[in-house]
């Protein structure tokens, strides 16, 4: 008599999670897709401006408006500012959908898309590290700028294109470096250290030229904002902090009247840039301790990546930089108590 064993169950096979930086390097990732992607990011973003003010100037004109509506002052030029860095939301994912053939929402997160939750909670993160830059910085000596008054309808407008294109600006941004440099580069390469540090780069080229501390504080920024990406799976927090900080400087100047002082974001001091790298740095190490209590995703997939040794070793402590950095700051340019003095 013969016995019959069952079928032995054949393994399924675990397919390791994919991280962020990873994303772009699918089957159909051919070397040169990457770069034609970016081309067609270049080349698009002047194609829809004209386009779109094209059509804004019909609308107008049939609505018996201005004919120079586009040079309406300051806060028309910072629309027209926002607006073109907003495009750059749709070029991404369309170049990485059309040009890359993968989904457009792996530019947002290893889920597929813009994960709303978690990027709320990175907004109630950067709000009050921003609080604690600017509380630091009114305590160091310096000229404060100066105000001009403006009318209740410019602030009103320029109050008005800060909250409504401000978000898209500082988004567009980090879609761009963030976002496709990161995986342009980790397409091509397993290790996401490249990709991080020429995105960071061209972030603060991009800002001009300044100071080099100016430099220095927008290139870090750029390096923590990059870690953050990867670490947590998306551009939900560099984006939050992006927005917040944005929002903040930005509006300030609509409301004191200093909109059309010429000034980029690399012509500060050496304080202030250290100050703004400990906020950064603060913010930088609060996402990732939410992120691991939380659990966030970090790589495609229900199993959590793996993340490069290197990048979990520069990430933990960046909040104790952070707290240093502020602590022998801060320490020089205050007052010692009444009891102290001699």
């Amino acid at each position: 008599m013969t016995t019959t064993l069952p079928d032995a169950q054949t393994p399924t096979p675990t397919v390791a999670p994919i991280p962020y930086h990873r994303l772009a390097r699918t089957d159909r990732h051919r070397w040169w897709r990457p770069i034609l992607g970016t081309l067609l990011i270049l080349a698009g973003l002047p194609v829809m401006l004209v386009g779109g003010f094209g059509a804004a100037s019909a609308v107008v004109s049939i609505l018996d408006g201005p004919e120079d509506f586009l040079a309406g002052g300051p806060e028309a030029e910072l629309a027209v500012a926002m607006v073109s860095l907003g495009l750059l939301i749709p070029l991404t994912l369309i170049a990485a959908w059309w040009v890359q053939r993968r989904p457009a929402g792996t530019v947002s997160s290893v889920a597929g898309r813009l994960r709303w939750r978690w990027l709320a909670m990175c907004l109630l993160l950067a709000v009050p590290a921003l609080g604690l830059n600017l509380g630091v910085l009114s305590l160091l000596p310096g000229d404060s700028p100066e105000s001009n008054s403006v009318g209740w309808e410019r602030l009103a407008l320029g109050l008005a294109v800060v909250v409504l294109l401000v978000p898209l600006q500082a988004a567009g941004e980090e879609y761009l470096f963030r976002g496709w440099l990161i995986q342009a580069f980790g397409s091509w390469i397993r290790s996401p250290w490249p990709g991080i540090v020429v995105s960071a780069v061209l972030f603060g080229l991009a800002h001009g030229y300044g100071t080099i501390w100016g430099m220095t504080s927008l290139i870090f920024l750029g390096v923590v904002t990059a870690v953050v990406t990867i670490r947590t799976g998306g551009l939900e927090a560099a984006i939050a902090l992006h927005v917040v900080n944005n929002v903040a400087a930005i509006g300030l100047a609509v409301i004191t009247g200093t909109l059309e002082a010429q000034q980029t974001a690399t012509d500060v001091h050496a304080l202030t840039a250290v100050v703004d790298m400990s906020m950064v740095a603060l913010y930088g190490g609060a996402v990732l301790w939410l992120a691991r209590r939380r659990r966030v995703q970090n790589g495609s997939g229900d199993d959590a990546v793996r993340t490069d040794t290197v990048i979990d070793i520069a990430a933990i402590p960046l909040w104790l930089l952070g707290a240093y950095l502020a602590v022998v700051t801060v320490t020089p340019v205050m007052s010692p108590l009444p009891c102290c003095t001699a």
